[in-house]
């Protein structure tokens, strides 16, 4: 969550001044009221000191209340984190009683001087998706089917043959208008269309399908900003690094997606309290400006999360996979709900969050970004399969979609009116939610035919459609999407402009931490190739023990090249279990990446820098327990050779299975290719056959 903050940065945190103070300036405030409170004569002399400072250092600066009561001056980079947890215990106590006090406290804080708050309203006109797709046998991803569906393909292109795929139309023509300080439902039977639907409105559909239509926010056109950044999308796939916890997994993307303009709405803040003699709350001050602070590792707005999503009780247990016992399904879909929030987008779009969860907490969570959506006026669409009615009453707005089709949208209170017009009614014991989603049933419909002096006949998905736009709602939603959006009335901070949260340095920090501390984690791995190297270093020096090598002895020669071959093929083959990692991990490289928390370089820089020292120990191991003892050219510096080039062939192992892992992205693609091009080094590094062999049998 965050407190009233939009997307971009117009000024640096060293330099802030005309250009952020006319960010957040609302011209309708020319006077700010005078609301200082007399208090305790040490504490006022703290904050009149905190006050004085200039802007960068006074943002850095806070009361923090000990437990006994005073208030002492602190450092917003060195919050600890039981100072953390005793913040947010003052702050929010209880979850379903106190959050709501909470975010009025930060929005009066930001009324009160007259800061206008950035909103999203996002449009969509006459969105039309359509996939190709293959069906019956050659809909299964068989070998031959693949290379059936690559030649038929050719043909097409040349149009020899005509093409025998099927268009599947999954969204027809539908429009609508998401608006701000509103939480809006996105309900639908399966395949109806809720998910490519959130996914054109979080510009992240998949580019082999046919789309058409436009999709807006604030007027502005998809082009004309980032909106992977604009807007977070919760996906409903599960995607975690198992070895990280809950707390670092939220950290992590903190970090990476950084704090928006909560800086500057801070910076601003903080001046016209100043020019107003307003004393903030020392608690809501200290909160704003650590979440305001980017390049911490520990966030404050991780721990509010983790507390809102009810997540404290498991936040130090690993996430888990399915081969690593961590936290269960139920927590795990609350972490992908948790790992978008951290970020500062103000529009949330949330596929299928409540899978794997209870009522109760499904009910707790909703509530949470409802006294979001209204306080601090986010823009907010939840797809939910099947809502209890106590989280059903939460919504503002109902979207329903059946077959590709909007059969309603609009308020909460006019959707059974709608349906009753059309002759169907709602039993009294039954939940709204169910039955929105099964009238336009073909198998359910029936059972809900209200007059009974007419014939039932069964209403498709377009004939509902195009019976809402006659419906009063419906005309009222077509008025205002006839009416363009005011482009002139878009909040500047509202829409985001910069690819990325942080800077490079940043990013790249952040990775560097992330890939140590798996290292840590996965620490037995690279212990137990350290033992295996010398185990099988211990083999080779019984193997090749005291051999001598005469000058100008090409017999002798061999036994050599065969330590060095046998070198080379252990320490290639000590690389693979760069296989294992590299492919396990891939799924949250592409959602990371994907929703733009880093660039590829970022991550893929870290996994080589901090594998050289491990290199360095492996290669190490190896040719000081057998150089000697093999007896090789005593001169130290063919030693140091030796290690030099071998140190390079371990590199270059390790690289060439994390290219392979990466391309294969399958366990046992990747598994194939590397075997094989194992098999192929081997046979043309010049080991098994000299160099000159080779050439004179070519020849």
């Amino acid at each position: 969550m965050e407190d009233g903050d939009g997307s971009f940065r117009t000024a640096s945190k060293s330099s802030f001044g005309i250009a952020s103070s006319s960010l957040w300036r609302n011209t309708d405030m020319d006077v700010f009221s005078n609301s200082f409170h007399q208090e305790d004569d040490e504490e006022a002399l703290k904050w009149a000191a905190i006050e004085k400072l200039p802007t960068v250092a006074r943002l850095r600066k806070g009361l923090l209340t000990t437990p006994d009561g005073e208030a002492n001056e602190i450092d917003i980079h060195k919050l600890g984190l039981q100072e953390r947890r005793s913040l947010l215990e003052r702050l929010i106590k209880v979850i379903e009683e106190d959050n709501e006090k909470f975010l009025l406290k930060l929005r009066n804080r930001i009324d009160r001087v007259g800061i206008q708050i950035p909103t999203i309203e996002v449009r969509f006109q006459h969105l039309k998706v359509e996939a190709e797709a293959h069906v019956g046998s050659r809909a299964l991803p068989s070998f031959s089917n693949f290379v059936v569906n690559i030649l038929e393909g050719l043909l097409n292109l040349v149009h020899v043959i005509p093409s025998k795929r099927q268009h599947i139309n999954i969204l027809e023509d539908v429009s609508g208008i998401i608006k701000p300080a509103r939480l809006t439902l996105l309900l639908g039977p399966p395949s109806s269309g809720k998910t490519t639907l959130l996914l054109a409105l979080a510009g992240k559909l998949d580019p082999k399908l046919k789309f058409s239509g436009k999709v807006n926010y604030n007027g502005h056109e998809m082009n004309e900003f980032v909106p992977q950044r604009t807007a977070a999308y919760v996906s409903q796939n599960d995607l975690h690094v198992g070895e990280m916890t809950v707390r670092e997994t939220l950290a992590f993307s903190a970090r990476c997606q950084g704090v928006g303009p909560r800086y500057d709405l801070l910076a601003e803040l903080s001046r016209r309290e100043k020019e107003a003699n307003i004393k903030p709350d020392p608690d809501i001050d200290v909160y704003m400006k650590a979440v305001a602070t980017e390049g911490q590792k520990a966030n404050l707005i991780t721990d509010y999360v983790l507390k809102i999503l009810g997540l404290e009780v498991c936040a130090d247990t690993i996430v888990g996979n399915a081969m690593l016992r961590g936290i269960s399904g139920g927590q795990r879909k609350r972490v992908t709900t948790g790992e978008m929030m951290v970020g500062p987008a103000r529009a949330l779009l949330m596929d299928e969050i409540s899978t794997g969860l209870d009522s109760s907490t499904t009910y707790q969570i909703v509530n949470s970004i409802k006294q979001y959506v209204h306080i601090l006026k986010g823009t907010s669409v939840i797809s939910l399969l099947q809502p209890a009615p106590e989280t059903y009453n939460l919504f503002d707005d109902i979207i329903l979609l059946s077959d590709g089709h909007i059969v309603y949208q609009g308020p909460r209170e006019h959707v059974l009116e709608f349906f009753e017009s059309m002759g169907f009614k709602c039993p009294e014991r039954k939940g709204v939610a169910d039955f929105l989603q099964e009238v336009t049933s073909r198998k359910d419909q029936e059972q809900y035919w209200a007059d009974k002096d007419q014939p039932y006949r069964f209403v498709t998905a377009t004939e509902f459609a195009e019976a809402f736009q006659s419906f009063h709602v419906g005309r009222r939603f077509g008025d205002e999407l006839a009416t363009p959006f005011d482009k002139s009335k878009s909040h500047t901070a509202a829409l985001t402009t910069k690819k990325y949260g942080v800077g490079k340095r940043e990013l790249l920090k952040a990775c560097l931490s992330r890939e140590y501390l798996l290292m840590k984690r996965n620490s037995f791995v690279y212990v137990f190739k350290a033992f295996q190297l010398a185990f099988m270093a211990i083999i080779a020096m019984t193997i090749f023990l005291r051999t001598e090598m005469h000058r100008d002895s090409v017999t002798d020669g061999g036994i050599y090249t065969g330590a060095l071959f046998f070198a080379v093929i252990v320490l290639m083959f000590n690389g693979m279990a760069e296989l294992t990692m590299t492919v396990s991990r891939l799924p949250v490289f592409y959602k990371q990446r994907d929703f733009l928390f880093f660039p590829s370089w970022a991550y893929a820089l870290p996994s080589w820098i901090l594998k050289i020292p491990l290199t360095i120990m492996e290669v190490g191991v190896w040719v000081f327990l057998t150089y000697y003892v093999i007896g090789f050219d005593p001169n130290v510096g063919r030693l140091f050779r030796q290690f030099l080039i071998l140190a390079l062939v371990n590199q270059m192992a390790s690289g060439l299975f994390r290219f392979i892992a990466a391309v294969g992205r399958d366990m046992t693609v990747a598994l194939t290719f590397g075997s094989f091009s194992l098999a192929i080094l081997f046979a043309m590094g010049g080991f098994v056959l000299s160099k000159g062999i080779i050439i004179t049998k070519t020849r």
